[in-house]
């Protein structure tokens, strides 16, 4: 299996920071703009793990990790939601719709791949 991570995120600046951590601990990063490409690249590179925002443009992060879990062959890569949806019942909604973990935004750049790490 790969280092390489997959970052489906709509915001430059959040999946700037987030591949800037991940790579500066020696991670291959790949990235999408929306769900749709992000299933794609999911199917294309079989990463090791895929970072999901919830708020996409198009399809929402809890429809793409629902598709992305009726894929064989991205059955075991983790797909860890990282969002600001932080409301009561956001974390278990995505948690059904298939997502591994939650990492909510704004992330902490002290801890954040340390949590990633915890999926791997």
């Amino acid at each position: 299996m790969s280092d390489t991570l997959l970052i489906i995120e709509d915001n430059e600046q959040n999946f700037y920071m987030m591949r800037f951590l991940l790579e500066k601990n020696g991670f291959k990063v790949i990235g999408a703009g929306d769900g749709r490409e992000g299933i794609e690249k999911a199917l294309r590179h079989k990463p090791r793990a895929i970072l999901l925002d919830i708020q996409l443009p198009e399809m929402d992060g809890y429809a793409v990790a629902e598709e992305l879990k009726k894929h064989a062959e991205l059955g075991n890569v983790p797909i860890i939601a990282v969002t600001s949806y932080a409301m009561v019942g956001d974390r278990e909604r995505i948690l059904a719709a298939g997502a591994t973990g939650y990492i909510e935004k704004p992330i902490d750049p002290e801890t954040f791949v340390a949590e990633i790490i915890q999926y791997l």
